[in-house]
């Protein structure tokens, strides 16, 4: 059987920004990859000493699906969305206080939920099933997940708790919470990320009630699943609610970004909504995707208790639009202690203008490394989990240069 060889470049930092001990900052830059083979991936890159994963107060037993490493499980409780003035609080307020002063209901209070502290251990159930993502979709592999065991893992994102929300009764919430996806080595990628969740239901009321003559207008039909259009729904409801999304999630860039803010929609593909679309928006002179939504599917909202009603979705990133706003070049940033970053960002109000200023400008040191390949079974993100787990915030970014396969 052909040895297959690898030739990695490393890029560390001797001097970062990214502790209080060791100072500097990274170089923005964009790595590249090969191509590799989708297969699962049984070589962690570190695993816990026991049988059994402790985190938040609650035993896992591992088995063969077991993959989060201790690096990983150290960023859980971190919580840097709920840090006051860090600069992913900041945007989860901006957003908040957005939806909170814009959007009441019939009491005149603040017609969306606001959920910030949900556990991110979830069952595959949550972040996968009650989604309706197909059991062989590419999202569920191992090589992109962090599963504590077959049953639990870390949320790949926010949209894990739509079903639960919705099930409980709500019809207009906001979820905000830490992410976690086995990724590359970049200035743009980190295994841990917030994301925001959006959802509103519609009864046929309130979605027609403003609609001249609409008393007779209808939320769902019998008919055929189009590219505009799923098949339970009336043309004439899903167009309302598309508008209302589009027109909410363009106040809500318009706010944050600044008036004139240019817009534009791409159609793309999301499981768990249709029709589906990604936001972009023209920042500086350049065109920026900033958040995924859409339609929710009803099959979804059905199995939720929801059946008599109809709504949208969106999920945004807010490293994202922190990077954005404040001109921040690496995402490692984030999760800096040095107080020369956080203070940047301590300002009078939440709206208060701010732009990253550099701490400092050290020249990277690059190590090149080449080794044997372990087993059939290894992937590109093991060796980045190892990376991570042993160099952690020095490393900026990994590029593969060169392999090769041994042809015994």
């Amino acid at each position: 059987m052909a040895m297959l060889w690898k030739f990695m470049r490393v890029a560390k930092y001797s001097k970062t920004a990214l502790s209080p001990k060791v100072k500097g900052r990274g170089i923005p830059t964009h790595s590249r990859h090969s191509s590799s083979k989708s297969v699962p991936s049984d070589f962690p890159a570190s695993a816990p000493c026991s049988n059994t994963v402790e985190l938040l107060g609650k035993s896992y037993p591992q088995d063969d699906y077991s993959n989060v490493t201790e690096k990983i499980l150290s960023k859980v409780g971190k919580n840097l969305h709920n840090r006051k003035h860090h600069p992913l609080w900041l945007i989860k307020e901006q957003v908040k206080e957005h939806f909170y002063k814009h959007y009441l209901g019939r009491r005149g209070t603040p017609l969306f939920s606001v959920y910030d502290g949900l556990s991110p251990v979830v069952t595959v159930q949550q972040n996968f099933d009650s989604l309706l993502i197909p059991q062989n979709h590419a999202s569920r592999r191992k090589e992109d997940n962090y599963y504590l065991n077959r049953e639990h893992m870390l949320r790949a994102h926010t949209s894990a708790h739509q079903w639960d929300l919705i099930h409980s009764g709500l019809d207009a919430f906001l979820a905000v919470g830490d992410v976690y996806r086995r990724d590359t080595i970049d200035n743009t990628h980190y295994p841990v990320f917030h994301q925001m969740e959006g959802v509103r239901l519609f009864s046929c009321h309130e979605l027609f009630s403003s609609i001249k003559d609409g008393e007779g207008l209808q939320l769902f039909e019998q008919g055929h699943r189009t590219a505009h259009k799923q098949e339970c729904h009336t043309m004439e409801a899903v167009r309302l609610v598309e508008f209302n999304l589009k027109q909410v999630l363009t106040r809500l860039m318009t706010h944050i970004f600044g008036d004139g803010l240019q817009v534009r929609w791409v159609d793309c593909y999301f499981p768990f909504t249709h029709p589906s679309f990604e936001m972009e928006i023209n920042f500086q002179g350049e065109w920026m995707e900033v958040l995924g939504c859409g339609v929710m599917e009803q099959q979804l909202v059905n199995s939720a208790g929801a059946q008599d009603k109809i709504g949208w979705a969106f999920g945004l990133g807010l490293e994202r639009l922190a990077m954005i706003l404040y001109d921040i070049p690496d995402i490692r940033l984030f999760w800096s202690e040095d107080e020369r970053f956080l203070k940047q960002f301590i300002g009078p109000h939440i709206w208060h203008k701010i732009k990253f200023q550099p701490l400092s400008r050290y020249p990277p040191l690059i190590n090149d490394i080449s080794f044997w390949l372990p087993s059939e079974t290894y992937s590109q993100n093991d060796f980045y989990d190892l990376v991570r787990s042993i160099g952690g915030h020095l490393i900026e970014k990994v590029v593969l240069l060169d392999e090769f396969a041994h042809p015994k």
